[in-house]
């Protein structure tokens, strides 16, 4: 299971660069808007990526309480577990 969790966190941070600079560091304790600056334009861009890699649906909803990678990273792969 940490194995899939980790897969997702890598896969995650790689979409993540394409919205950042290459000079930044992201780590599970980033926090998605306050150090990488992801708005809701750049946060939609995002899942819908995230949804076409993991062939997933993300509830908006689920987002609201979501705000470093490591919580992005672990609702992502609850809804891949829950499949």
């Amino acid at each position: 299971m940490a194995s899939d969790y980790t897969d997702v966190l890598q896969k995650l941070c790689h979409h993540l660069k394409q919205f950042t600079g290459p000079d930044v560091e992201i780590t599970p304790d980033t926090d998605l808007i306050n150090q990488l600056a992801i708005d809701s334009v750049k946060l939609l861009n995002l899942i819908m990526e995230i949804e076409d890699e993991f062939d997933i649906s993300v509830p908006i909803n689920a987002l609201a309480d979501v705000q470093t990678v490591h919580e992005l990273a672990t609702l992502i792969h609850q809804i891949r577990t829950a499949k």
